[in-house]
This record gives structure tokens, C-alpha cells and sequence, in this order.
């Protein structure tokens, strides 16, 4: 008996993190989808809405959303997903934030907006969802189209296909230069940031037919990564360097890694700054009551990429996810914060340690609330 069932989908992005720390901690689990009777008869009520991925232990805990459940397998298991020097900690934390928010926009569009090449790939998998019995081309047309708008609502519409599809092109370039000199992010073992990143560039990325195709032609180290990143063993049998099992030495950021966050810093800091400012004007307006639910969004912001100016959803959960950025900085001495400063401004990052949510966000009954 497995000591986890995952309820899941392969082309879940947010599956795609939880499903990665299993296989790397060694942990015996179970992956069902949602079309499971048990999901819906008592997996959904004790999780609080149909989403996924969840969890039931062994001793029928329910357990939802991604960062989670990789915390609570995590404070058992001690896989020692989170490397012991101050910088590379805060790069561990800002990548997890970026597969989990950053690269929305990209996973969206080429998902959704190549039906030539996707949209039988993509039929069959969300039909799978849908239990047996149903209409299952009904229902699964349904939830994709309703999946096609939230995308649009990310910002992925067609005014900004050409900035979305220039960024990513040169997102891969600068990933395949990293992962030619490391196997993960910061060494030879994955971090927190390495299975936050697996949600976007497996779930999405790295098996829709299009951005499948573009990242094997133009990245074929990153797509060895996301191979890598759904194997129990180290995989790295390929670099000189394979004997250990360890994070860089002396808190080293390697200067590849720094001009990639630099590139991302381009879409992702200034989406950050509009949105935090707008949910903070939207709490000061509401004043949703301690215990409030929170939803996906709040409204749309608007901010500018490369000169063209885009509107998002503003995403509470973005501020929960920084916020443990946030944390590891605020914890270490003046001195070290300085060192952190300065690795940040290298990557046109350091507002991020400012956009601050004028609420806490915490969870109850496995929901996200305002507290």
C-alpha cells in the first residue's frame, strides 16, 4: 500500500511539482485523477474546492495545493530541498515563485493558442478527468474553454503574442546555457526552485505538442532537466562533476543563473509592482474579514513590457509564495541582507523584497484566507 495517493493529472502544472518531489524523496505514492469516485466523494469536501493536485495519506489526511504538500512531505522526510547559504536560499525561494506565478503567461499561450498542433493532445488528457459515466466531450470542452479565458485573463492575448513568444524563445536559450554547466539549478541536486519550475516546463511546456517541439529544437539541455527532474536517480551521469550529491560550493550563484533571473525580471517585476499595489488598494476598499477565502484573482492590473502595456489578473497567492522570499531575507543579519542586495540588483530583482502584501495570508480548512 503506496503511502501517498496523488490526486492528479500529467498535464496539471501544478501537479507537476508534487508529482517531481515524490519521485526524487523515494516516497511510495499512487497518482488517480480527479475522475477517481473516491476524489469526489471524500477527497473534494475535505479539500474545500475541486481543484488539484491533493494528497490523502495513509492515515486519510487531506492535503491541497502544490507548496503545501511539498512543505508537509518535507517536514518528514527531509529531503533538504533548501540549500544552507543565505543567497542561494533567496534564489531557491524566487525560482519556486516563478514556476508557480511567472511563467503563466507562456504555458497559457502555447497551450491554448496552437490549436493546429495541441488540441487533440489536449482533448484526450482533459477528458480523462471527467468520470466515465458523464458526457466527457462536453464537460471536457467546457473546462477547456473556461481554461483558455483564465489564460487570456494571465495577460496571453493576441496583441501580446509576439512579446510573450520572443521572451520565452530567449528564456530557453538562457536555461539550455545553465543546464549546460549544471544538472539543476544549483548543483547537483534539485531545490525548491527546480520543482517549482516543473510545473510550467513539464506540465505545459515540456509535453503540449508546440512548446514541446520549440524546447527539444532550441533547448535540449532544459528538456533533459524536466527528464532529469521525473527520475529517482540523480541522472547526471553526463557532467564531469557527478560524484556528489550537493549544492555549489560557498554559496555560489552561478553568473548564467544571474542574467537568467535578469531576463525574467523583464515581465516578471513589473507584473509583480502593479499587482501588489492594486490588492493592497483592493484590501485597504474591501476589508475582507480575517478567515475570508481568497480567490484566484482580485482584478486585472495593468503594467508595461517592452513598451507595450499588458493587463493581468492580480494574484494573491503570488505575495504568499514571495512572502517566504521575503522571510529568508528578513532573517539573516544587515551584512548578509547587503550581500543579497547586491546579487539582486545584478538581476533587476531587489523591488521584489518590497512588494509586500498589507495583509497576511494563511489557510484554513485547507483554503487559502486573509488573516
Amino acid at each position: 500500500m503506496p503511502d501517498i495517493i496523488l490526486y492528479a493529472a500529467p498535464l496539471s502544472l501544478y501537479s507537476a511539482k508534487v508529482r517531481s518531489y515524490l519521485i526524487k524523496a523515494g516516497i511510495a505514492y499512487r497518482e488517480v485523477t480527479s475522475a477517481d469516485p473516491r476524489y469526489k466523494s471524500v477527497v473534494r469536501p475535505q479539500a474545500g474546492t475541486a481543484t488539484i493536485p491533493v494528497i490523502e495519506t495513509s492515515n486519510g489526511e487531506i492535503i491541497r495545493d502544490g507548496t503545501r504538500i511539498v512543505d508537509y512531505l518535507d517536514s518528514s522526510h527531509k529531503v533538504d530541498i533548501l540549500p544552507q547559504g543565505p543567497r542561494q536560499k533567496i534564489v531557491s525561494r524566487l525560482f519556486e515563485v516563478i514556476g508557480s506565478e511567472g511563467l503563466l503567461r507562456p504555458a497559457m499561450h502555447y497551450r491554448w493558442d496552437f490549436a493546429d498542433l495541441n488540441a487533440d493532445f489536449i482533448r484526450v488528457h482533459f477528458e480523462a478527468l471527467v468520470p466515465a459515466e458523464l458526457d466527457r466531450t462536453l464537460l471536457a470542452g467546457k473546462t477547456m474553454q473556461r481554461m483558455q479565458n483564465a489564460g487570456q485573463m494571465f495577460g496571453a492575448i493576441a496583441e501580446n503574442f509576439e512579446i510573450i513568444e520572443q521572451l520565452y524563445e530567449t528564456l530557453l536559450v538562457k536555461f539550455d546555457a545553465h543546464f549546460k554547466d549544471y544538472p539543476y539549478l544549483l548543483g547537483n541536486k534539485p531545490c525548491i526552485g527546480d520543482f517549482g519550475l516543473m510545473g510550467p516546463l513539464y506540465a505545459h511546456l515540456g509535453r503540449d505538442p508546440k512548446p514541446l517541439q520549440l524546447m527539444q529544437a532550441k533547448a535540449c539541455r532544459l528538456f533533459r532537466w524536466v527528464e532529469r527532474m521525473n527520475r529517482p536517480e540523480a541522472d547526471i551521469g553526463e557532467f564531469e562533476s557527478r560524484d556528489t550529491d550537493a549544492y555549489i560550493d560557498a554559496d555560489e550563484i552561478p553568473s548564467m543563473l544571474i542574467e537568467l533571473m535578469a531576463h525574467i525580471a523583464r515581465d516578471f517585476v513589473p507584473e509583480t509592482a502593479a499587482a501588489v499595489e492594486y490588492i493592497n488598494q483592493w484590501l485597504e476598499e474591501k476589508k475582507p474579514p480575517p478567515g475570508t477565502p481568497i480567490v484566484r484573482g482580485v482584478g486585472s492590473c495593468a503594467f508595461e513590457v517592452e513598451g507595450q502595456t499588458f493587463k493581468a489578473l492580480a494574484q494573491p497567492y503570488r505575495f504568499f509564495l514571495l512572502k517566504r522570499m521575503q522571510a529568508e531575507y528578513d532573517a539573516v543579519p544587515r551584512s548578509t541582507q547587503q550581500d543579497i542586495d547586491r546579487m539582486l540588483e545584478q538581476a533587476n530583482m531587489r523591488e521584489l523584497l518590497t512588494c509586500r502584501l498589507d495583509r497576511e495570508i494563511g489557510w484554513k480548512d485547507n483554503l487559502e484566507v486573509w488573516l
